[in-house]
């Protein structure tokens, strides 16, 4: 009897000295666990307030009462807006009304398109309740609207995709475009009119029978360094893409220069003035030394793709 006692108590001791050392394992696991996560903790910690001590840019001056782009934008330190010539397309394109700060641009069919990371100011004019007033629309209608206010109604002509000129002095002396088999032609069935309202009638079939495939053919090619507000970044592939050039400025003590952007795009919708999320201490603005590609919120353009109205 007294051997099986003996025998219990020794079991019971053992039992009792395994189960104190698993006890201590487990709480210097725990600890070390603690420590572990004490340290993923203080690092985080220390990492955000590094971020938070990141010297904050100085961005340009924003006006947000201004009505256009001129009176809106200021420039970046050090530079100076380049001087136009008054009555010019860069004047015209300077001084064209902006929606009020703030405003989303729309679809033509009323959605609205985002502004996050895309654009800053939304042009201000009537683009239509149809999917046609898109990326090289756009930029169509910005030289045909400078250029009919002007009274130089010769001068408004464009490419169709298939080749043809439509001319807009033959629509306003009555004639109208006929489109079949991918052959366009001119026939006469209204007297001379020359009203707004017509001229968007025009443009409305500009935007049908054009794209930027068509639009190049109406360009000519420009080097980088000769840019000119009113220039045209494009590209033709099968989906294709343009942006403009709205206004430029200039660091007179080092010949740096910078311009800004405006688009249209697909499905059809306001022209936008580009942000820059490449470098936003100077957005909207670009410096014209960004190298082989031109990166802009919603398409890469190459050094090559800018082009200038032949006339």
């Amino acid at each position: 009897m007294k051997k099986l006692f003996s025998l219990c108590l020794i079991i019971l001791t053992l039992f009792l000295v395994i189960f104190t050392d698993l006890s201590i394992e487990k709480k210097v696991e725990s600890n070390n666990e603690e420590l572990h996560k004490t340290k993923v903790i203080n690092d985080i910690t220390l990492k955000e307030v590094e971020w938070l001590t990141v010297e904050k840019k100085n961005y340009i001056e924003i006006d947000y009462e201004g009505a256009n782009i001129r009176t809106r934008y200021n420039t970046p330190e050090g530079f100076q807006r380049e001087t136009i010539k008054e009555g010019s397309f860069a004047d015209y394109l300077a001084n064209k009304k902006l929606k009020n700060y703030g405003y989303k641009a729309l679809y033509y069919n009323g959605r609205i398109k985002s502004n996050k990371n895309i654009y800053d100011s939304v042009l201000d004019y009537n683009i239509g309740n149809q999917n046609l007033h898109q990326a090289a629309d756009a930029i169509m209608f910005l030289k045909a609207d400078y250029l009919f206010n002007k009274g130089f109604y010769n001068d408004i002509s464009f490419s169709f995709v298939n080749g043809f000129k439509a001319e807009y002095s033959k629509w306003m002396a009555g004639y109208r475009i006929k489109v079949r088999d991918n052959e366009a032609s001119y026939h006469k069935c209204k007297e001379q009119i020359c009203t707004y309202e017509d001229f968007l009638k025009y443009m409305n079939m500009i935007f049908a029978y054009c794209s930027t495939i068509s639009l190049k053919k109406d360009l000519t090619p420009v080097r980088i360094h000769e840019m000119q507000v009113g220039d045209v970044f494009i590209n033709s592939e099968t989906v294709g893409h343009a942006a403009i050039v709205v206004d430029m400025a200039i660091n007179y003590e080092t010949g740096e220069k910078l311009f800004m952007l405006a688009q249209s795009g697909t499905p059809a919708q306001q022209t936008q003035i580009l942000i820059n999320i490449n470098d936003a201490t100077i957005s909207p603005w670009y410096s014209i030394d960004f190298g082989n590609e031109l990166i802009t919120p919603e398409w890469t353009f190459s050094s090559t793709e800018l082009m200038r109205f032949k006339k």
